[in-house]
């Protein structure tokens, strides 16, 4: 059977998914974001934190990413609104690279990876936004979807 897109009609015009029919289940999606910040910054990273005049970096970067998965079905076109039950963000530095980590989780009709994902796109953008004064080298070299259980199909992304 060939795969078709779900936000398509059979007229070919965008449409929002009719849910009404799934079953409520327990749903939880992991994202991850990757910055690259640069040595001249990373060189003022202390107890795994950047403090700028703008403020923490990463607890900054957290929050946003929090506020942001909350409001993602304002931002997504015929995303669902969804009461989050929880939303972590996790940010730490690996090998010369931010690594911010995302879990979103609802009990729900729908999945939660747009959430998730939101999340950590979110994280990222703070980041570069609070740092870009210190360097024009920042990458937001990646955002992808880890894991998300719950929904029809398992999917957990092979490192």
């Amino acid at each position: 059977m060939k795969k078709q897109f779900t936000h398509i009609d059979a007229s070919g015009n965008p449409k929002m998914v009719d849910v009404s029919e799934k079953l409520v289940t327990k749903r939880v999606a992991k994202a991850q974001a990757v910055v690259i910040l640069g040595k001249e910054i990373l060189a003022q990273i202390k107890n795994n934190e950047l403090i700028t005049r703008k403020g923490p970096v990463f607890q900054t970067a957290i929050i946003a990413g929090v506020m942001a998965a909350k409001k993602t079905h304002e931002l997504i076109p015929f995303c669902h609104p969804l009461a989050l039950e929880d939303c972590q963000v996790r940010i730490e530095v690996v090998k010369k690279k931010v690594l911010i980590t995302t879990t979103a989780t609802v009990t729900g009709k729908t999945g939660v990876e747009m959430e998730a994902i939101t999340a950590a796109s979110v994280a990222a953008l703070t980041i570069y936004d609070m740092c870009k004064a210190l360097s024009q080298e920042i990458v937001i070299e990646e955002i992808k979807l880890m894991a998300k259980q719950g929904g029809k199909k398992d999917f957990i992304r092979k490192k």
